[in-house]
């Protein structure tokens, strides 16, 4: 008997917070899908204390993302261009003008992502949400092209802590979306729980030595037990 396809697939990696060089090419030499560099001062894995614009912009690999909190269009659009990204998180408060703006003034090749932080309080992370779920259905009023669940938190992620997956299936997501915030060996498996698969997940604190600082040995580990996902769910 022929064995059938199991027509499965794994969801795509993003490791954030990158600051070593040497350990940038071994995540480029696993293929990790996804290489997030922190553009937010107050960040213990701020970017440019370790590597320069033009580093950056020297990295052969092509989902090279840049990570923002409240910054200006200019200056996103500015690092955009010299550090050559791929992609541009939008981790803080932005809103819809703000969006559009900086997608009017970026480059039509770089994609952006919007997070969506989740915090304790349910029924206003419901409320959040469904806003945000409506705008971008209707008219297409955010430009972006995919999402990403993170916990809140006053330091706008790399916490370590998870939130409730759970309130993902309230919600028919719209985008394909990262999930985010505390993933780990421990708590992967919960994602066969979601009803839409997220596309990419997004690992950073507990993967690390210290800030910025990663556990390779660890990232390899992790990637041997992603759980695959039905086709055409993610």
């Amino acid at each position: 008997m022929n064995e059938q396809p199991t027509n499965n697939i794994f969801p795509e990696l993003k490791v954030c917070g990158l600051t070593n060089p040497e350990q940038i090419q071994e995540l480029i030499s696993m293929k990790v899908n996804f290489l997030g560099f922190i553009f937010y001062q107050k960040s213990p894995r701020y970017v440019l204390n370790h590597l320069s614009l033009d580093h950056i912009s020297k990295i052969d690999h092509q989902g090279k993302v840049g990570v923002f909190v409240n910054e200006t269009a200019e200056k996103i659009v500015e690092t955009a261009t010299k550090g050559k990204l791929n992609f541009i998180q939008l981790h803080g408060d932005e809103d819809d003008q703000f969006i559009n703006d900086l997608r009017e003034r970026l480059s039509s090749d770089v994609k952006i992502i919007k997070v969506i932080r989740i915090g304790n309080e349910i029924s206003e992370n419901r409320e959040k949400i469904e806003q945000i779920f409506t705008q971008t259905t209707n008219c297409n009023i955010q430009p972006i092209d995919y999402y990403l669940f993170d916990t809140d938190s006053k330091a706008f992620g790399g916490t370590g802590q998870q939130f409730d997956w759970n309130i993902l299936n309230e919600f028919e997501i719209p985008l394909p979306y990262f999930l985010s915030g505390g993933i780990s060996e421990e708590n992967i498996k919960n994602i066969e729980s979601l009803r839409q698969k997220p596309f990419a997940l997004d690992i950073n604190s507990k993967f690390e030595t210290a800030p910025g600082d990663k556990n390779i040995d660890k990232i390899k580990t992790f990637k041997t037990i992603i759980p695959m996902s039905p086709n055409g769910t993610i």
